[in-house]
């Protein structure tokens, strides 16, 4: 790999600090792609310890790279019904083309971390997925989110991702506590 196709990368990499997503921060703007990625990354790596059958190296780096088909074409809300093969296929596209200044093997790498965590087959892949869903349900509890925002959709959210994990466990029903919260606070 020469120095300027990692600098043409990582200048590419710059749109997904540009790329909102649904959720918003504490104080009301909406969260980027790049932020919720760094974030999912950070709760991966405080569980480590506690799930050494899994590969966190891949973890980590399936973390920072899930998203990464999003750089073009943004973020779709789960809530918006979509085709999910076609949108899966958008995104391994925008992928591809993120990643095109790369070497073949190290397109092809992140790639396969992509379509692994799209798939959802692997431990590996549970847990992010899992994670993903989980990170996201925290943003919209801890976020400042507009008037009418729909709480309830967090309870169900990602639930088909649960883990058979004790730690686990505790920590999605802490964050479903937490909207149900949110739920009573912002019922008149």
């Amino acid at each position: 790999m020469d120095a300027k196709e990692i600098i043409t990368f990582i200048k590419e990499l710059e749109r997904l600090k540009d790329t909102t997503r649904s959720a918003y921060t504490k104080k009301g703007r909406r969260e980027s792609v790049a932020e919720h990625s760094w974030r999912l990354a950070m709760f991966a790596l405080a569980l480590s310890d506690e799930l050494k059958s899994l590969d966190m190296n891949k973890v980590i780096s399936m973390c920072l790279v899930h998203d990464l088909g999003e750089a073009y074409d943004g973020d779709i809300s789960a809530t918006v019904k979509v085709n999910h093969d076609k949108k899966v296929k958008k995104e391994e596209k925008g992928v591809e083309r993120l990643t095109d200044a790369l070497p073949p093997e190290n397109q092809d790498a992140i790639l396969a971390l992509c379509k692994e965590y799209n798939k959802g087959e692997t431990d590996e892949a549970k847990f992010v997925k899992a994670l993903d869903k989980m990170e996201t349900i925290i943003q919209h509890t801890q976020g400042t989110n507009p008037p009418g925002f729909d709480y309830t959709f967090n309870l169900t959210y990602g639930k088909e991702y649960e883990l058979n994990d004790p730690l686990m466990k505790k920590i999605r029903k802490l964050i479903d506590l937490e909207t149900k919260k949110k739920i009573d606070d912002n019922t008149p």
